[in-house]
């Protein structure tokens, strides 16, 4: 019996909670951000998985902006010294780059998956 096609919200529910794009049961990750070479449950090989830096460059603008966000807030409402900004905006800049970069990594693996994302290829027409 063949399983309903995987919908997109599916799709993006396994790469959020860092699961296998195929089966959504096998942990994706064996160590904060390598992976694991297959699925251990559908024997999914992970060869195909390449979201070279784009996790991380995500993470980078989202937490940038909402940093910088806060940061302008405080300083023209409250202008504190520098070593509170200091203070303030170094933990936050980790919290907001650093804990969501395994689910977005995760996500973007899922989406590459769903969508059959490859490397392009030049494909021979028949000249006629």
């Amino acid at each position: 019996m063949d399983k309903p096609p995987v919908t997109l919200g599916q799709t993006v529910w396994r790469g959020v909670a860092c699961r296998c794009p195929r089966c959504g049961e096998g942990k994706l990750y064996a160590g904060f951000l390598t992976l694991r070479p297959r699925c251990e449950v559908c024997d999914l090989d992970y060869a195909f998985i390449d979201v070279g830096d784009g996790a991380a460059v995500f993470m980078i603008l989202i937490g940038g902006a909402i940093v910088v966000g806060c940061a302008l807030v405080v300083e023209v409402k409250y202008q504190p010294p520098f070593w509170v900004h200091a203070a303030l905006w170094g933990p936050l800049v980790l919290a907001t780059t650093l804990l969501p970069l395994r689910s977005m990594k995760s996500l973007l693996i899922a989406l590459q998956f769903h969508h059959k994302a490859q490397e392009g290829r030049l494909t021979e027409r028949d000249p006629t």
